[in-house]
């Protein structure tokens, strides 16, 4: 796959995930947390099969392929969902689509000691850039760090981004035989039926007022149905292609985009800070796509 498309794959990303935040804070006032992750991933396994299906392309996956589908149904899309879903509920929508989206955090590191990528002096300007975009745009001197939840809902956003990307290297250092798309309805039956389910009748049951309301059913029909699975389709394939620190900074434009929606559909406030840090992370993915 060629540079541009790559790039163009993770333009597709920005505009799916970064808009799915605000959306599920919405969705928030007629779902439980994990009830809602479940639903998403749920339809998402459905949509894909289907899709599969009718294409004629539904199989089950070589052995080799189990590995990948493990990862990222346990890590990038199951545990990812569990912890930024319930974190959500602690963080405002606009921070939780920055940290949980920052895996530049990890991904760079990994693919250096893993991969064994070069990266050139440029790329770690830019990505030094783009984490000080981050930073200003979380604003950590303006959160009350004692509020219940605040500190616990930050790690979880922090982990969540871990879990994305070492199902990335896992993914580049054992590309599977099939297509992605092939094997995504899987990926997120994993997901739902191993780690969401299971989690959501543990932690809310429907006797403490856990479930989805079907007034939040529209959201996640949307997001499981059509942002999820090319959503998740593009980054997996992008991140397989572009080189570590073009990826990672990269999806840092997903809370760029993010925030800026929750400014104008969720009202939360805009500040110097989200103008200046998503003007830092801009300029840094110009210089890696440049470097």
């Amino acid at each position: 796959m060629s540079q541009g498309r790559a790039l163009q794959l993770l333009l597709l990303v920005v505009l799916f995930f970064g808009g799915i935040w605000p959306l599920t804070k919405h969705a928030y006032q007629f779902a439980t947390p994990l009830w809602f992750g479940f639903a998403r991933a749920g339809l998402a396994a459905v949509a894909t099969g289907a899709a599969m299906a009718a294409f004629g392309r539904f199989h089950v996956p070589p052995r080799r392929d189990w590995l990948v589908i493990a990862v990222l149904g346990l890590l990038q899309i199951g545990g990812f969902f569990a912890l930024s879903h319930a974190a959500l509920a602690m963080v405002p929508a606009g921070r939780t689509a920055i940290l949980c989206n920052v895996t530049i955090y990890w991904l760079v590191p990994l693919s250096v000691w893993f991969l064994g990528e070069r990266v050139s002096t440029q790329r770690w300007v830019a990505a030094g850039i783009g984490l000080v975009g981050v930073l200003v745009m979380m604003g950590p001197w303006a959160i009350d760090w004692a509020a219940p939840g605040v500190l616990l809902g930050h790690g979880m956003l922090l982990l969540s981004a871990l879990f994305w990307s070492i199902a990335i290297v896992v993914t580049r250092l054992r590309p599977p035989s099939r297509p992605i798309m092939e094997l995504l309805p899987w990926v997120f039956a994993v997901a739902a039926l191993v780690v969401l389910l299971p989690l959501a009748l543990w932690l809310e049951p429907f006797s403490a007022g856990g479930g989805i309301g079907h007034q939040a059913m529209w959201i996640a029909a949307f997001i499981g149905l059509i942002a999820a699975p090319i959503g998740t389709w593009a980054n997996v394939e992008a991140a397989r292609h572009l080189n570590a620190v073009v990826a990672s900074v990269g999806f840092l434009m997903v809370p760029v985009f993010g925030v800026t929606l929750a400014v104008m559909w969720l009202g939360e406030p805009l500040g110097w800070d989200l103008i200046v840090g998503g003007t830092l992370v801009v300029l840094s993915v110009v210089l890696a796509a440049k470097g």
